[in-house]
């Protein structure tokens, strides 16, 4: 195999990786993005009066 094919093959290489780690990336930031949002809907559902107490009436 000569130089230049081996040059075209190896940047070939190096794009496909360059690609899937920008798509990690992106997934990784969704994820981040995601978390936050539920952490965020979670402490606003919390109702701190709710859930502490029992009536006892019969």
């Amino acid at each position: 195999m000569d130089v230049a094919a081996m040059s075209i093959i190896m940047n070939q290489a190096q794009v496909k990786q360059q690609a899937n780690v920008k798509l990690m990336d992106n997934a990784l930031d969704q994820a981040r993005t995601q978390s936050a949002d539920m952490i965020k809907m979670m402490e606003q559902s919390m109702e701190p009066h709710l859930g502490t107490s029992i009536d006892l009436k019969g």
